[in-house]
């Protein structure tokens, strides 16, 4: 199968074939990182209609949009009822397993120190359910201070950025995860609702239904688990999956999308999708751009530029900057695009992002 087709199915399935009428919780379906200033945001105003701020902090606020720390560890927008789903269902339950998901940090304080990731995680997790009890809402130096008066020194290693003993940070974070607790529009953790968690299986359906074809190692590297353990959950799910081969590298589908694969919607208009988008994520860098300098120009460790889609395909980088109550944001093209249609998108970034007015520079 050729990659144009791919993406194409890649692009409807991320919800960015149309930008429509459906809801923020409907357009998080494929979780959306807000891992820089807005990046949730943006991601799902490129997919629904008459997304606004105020809209988008209320339905974070309410718990309508589920802001947690999910996949990888990181914060994610996703709809409510998928918080225990892409949460604690992918939580490791054998040590082998659960020190890598930690991160090198935490494994390297398990050996020196003699804890194990289990009991460490544990011992946060329940830490943090004690500080965030009784409807309290704690900021990310608050919710520090809570778990110092309740964990033992050994979990918190010095912190230079921060110039304080903590607790790891993947410890912490995978406790919230652990602890069911999501964000609200302030960025104060507090309690959530996660409900009872799906078996981890439906992940890696999820995952294929979203980045199909692909293979275990690119559901392990998406989801932040390690190989064994995807290949785990793969196992469970591999007599749904068709094989595929992509531009000859061999990959799975879910059979069921054998369909759509075939024949995926047309995409139509320009967006302007922020870096850490959920079709920016690393199963779809190859396809979307196969020239290895370009990847490396779009897909930076860090300050990454969005991408500037046209019809679906990759038309350009962009970045935004505020200044004051100006909004400017730099267009640089890899393929023809119309003014009017890169204005009409920058002014929905500017809006977002409370800058009333717009300037927009074009190169390329």
């Amino acid at each position: 199968m050729d990659a144009e087709r791919v993406l194409a199915f890649r692009l409807a399935r991320s919800g960015l074939a149309s930008r429509d009428a459906r809801s923020l919780a409907e357009a998080a379906d494929c979780p959306a990182s807000d891992f820089s200033r807005d990046a949730a945001l943006l991601a799902l105003a490129a997919r629904c209609d008459g997304v606004s701020r105020e809209g988008y902090d209320e339905a974070v606020e309410t718990g309508e949009l589920a802001l947690a720390h999910t996949l990888r560890g990181a914060i994610h927008a996703q709809a409510p009822r998928d918080l225990g789903l892409y949460g604690r269902a992918l939580i490791a339950s054998r040590d082998e397993e659960l020190g890598p998901q930690l991160g090198q940090q935490v494994q390297q304080l398990g050996k020196s120190k003699g804890f194990s990731p289990g009991d460490a995680l544990a011992e946060v997790t329940d830490a943090t359910k004690q500080a965030l009890g009784g409807g309290r809402r704690l900021s990310k130096n608050e919710l520090h201070e809570e778990l110092r008066a309740r964990v033992s020194p050994d979990l918190m290693p010095w912190c230079k950025g921060c110039e304080s003993y903590h607790v790891a940070p993947m410890l912490w974070r995978y406790a919230t995860v652990k602890a069911g607790a999501r964000l609200d529009h302030e960025r104060h953790y507090l309690e959530g609702r996660p409900g009872r968690a799906q078996a981890g299986p439906e992940a890696v359906r999820r995952f294929l239904g979203f980045y199909g074809p692909a293979t275990a190692g690119d559901f392990a590297d998406w989801a932040g688990l390690a190989k064994p353990h995807a290949k785990l959950l793969w196992q469970d799910a591999e007599d749904e999956l068709t094989e595929v081969a992509v531009e000859g590298r061999k990959g799975w589908a879910l059979t069921a999308d054998s369909e759509a694969l075939e024949s995926p919607p047309s995409a139509e208009g320009v967006r302007l999708i922020p870096p850490g988008d959920p079709f920016l994520q690393k199963p779809n860098r190859p396809l979307l751009t196969p020239d290895q300098e370009l990847r490396k120009r779009l897909f930076r460790p860090v300050a990454s530029p969005g991408a500037v889609l046209r019809d679906g395909r990759l038309a350009g980088l962009w970045k935004v900057k505020a200044k004051g109550r100006k909004t400017e944001v730099t267009v640089e093209k890899l393929g023809r695009v119309a003014r009017p249609a890169l204005e009409a998108e920058a002014q929905r970034v500017a809006d977002l992002r409370g800058g009333s007015d717009l300037a927009l520079a074009l190169s390329g």
